[in-house]
């Protein structure tokens, strides 16, 4: 699956090369050309396929850059410790501006994370915090190896799972918030993509075997942010729509269609008391 992670980098590079790009990830070329997408993909086999991959990869653009936002906010907020899951080729410890002391933990298994090391020693890349890499699947310990790396989970932490857990079986994705849940103190905050309801349906059915949607296997709840809460977070919910729109990329098919891949979370975790009182 972590090949499909070379197709995001490919999506953040042509981002990087339009006038008004979102953000610029300067990386991202070198990921995609190593992984044989630069500077073309495989051809589509049909107009439906065209579509699909126009829609997925402008969730990725509006996705990336409403994380990055994410981030900057914690970290202007205090937080100085960040968790990458399913990390893949996110460049973000290369690509933003770290206040000192921050420290990234960069989570994915051996193979994804021994390629993307490879591209950045030829690209002599340096990042601009303290970068630690996790080798471990996420469906062993990976608390027990992130903590072993250096995870501190008495200070809080901004977790990121972007474009993971549409990929993860429900019982999956419990596991996987809780165990987040369980290293997160107040303060903690966190920025989840998830895949909208029926996106499962309008875009994965009829995908390519071995395509990223077709391993598509879980959308989101008809309520996200009671979910959340019922983790311990204070959360909310983003349209794929509505940040566009922010963005100056707004959608321009009907609002029937508002479906799409890429349901955008951000969540904070409170302190006791101030759940109490609110």
């Amino acid at each position: 699956m972590w090949a499909t992670a070379v197709g995001v980098a490919r999506v953040r590079a042509l981002e990087t090369q339009r006038e008004d790009a979102l953000f610029r990830d300067p990386l991202a070329q070198a990921f995609a050309a190593a992984g044989g997408l630069w500077p073309s993909s495989p051809p589509l086999s049909d107009e439906a396929a065209r579509r699909r991959r126009l829609a997925v990869s402008f969730s990725i653009v509006i996705r990336t850059k409403f994380l990055d936002d994410l981030l900057l906010r914690a970290c202007a907020s205090g937080v100085r410790q960040v968790v990458l899951l399913g990390a893949g080729m996110d460049s973000r410890a290369f690509r933003m501006d770290w206040p000192d002391g921050t420290r990234l933990f960069e989570v994915d298994t051996a193979e994804p994370l021994d390629f993307k090391a490879s591209v950045l020693r030829q690209e002599r890349a340096v990042a601009r915090c303290e970068r630690i890499t996790v080798a471990v699947d996420l469906r062993e310990d990976w608390p027990g190896a992130l903590a072993a790396a250096g995870h501190d989970p008495a200070v809080p932490t901004v977790w990121i799972a972007e474009g993971l857990l549409i990929y993860l079986p429900e019982d999956a994705v419990e596991l996987l918030l809780a165990r987040i849940s369980a290293q997160s103190v107040a303060g903690s905050q966190m920025g989840l993509t998830l895949g909208s309801r029926g996106v499962i349906e309008r875009f994965g059915a009829d995908a390519a075997p071995g395509s990223a949607s077709s391993m598509w296997v879980s959308e989101m709840p008809d309520d996200p942010v009671g979910w959340l809460a019922g983790h311990g977070w204070d959360a909310d919910s983003h349209t794929l729509r509505e940040r566009a729109a922010a963005y100056g990329r707004p959608i321009s098919t009907p609002a029937r269609d508002e479906e799409r891949p890429g349901g955008l979370i951000s969540a904070v975790r409170p302190s006791p008391a101030s759940r109490f009182l609110g």
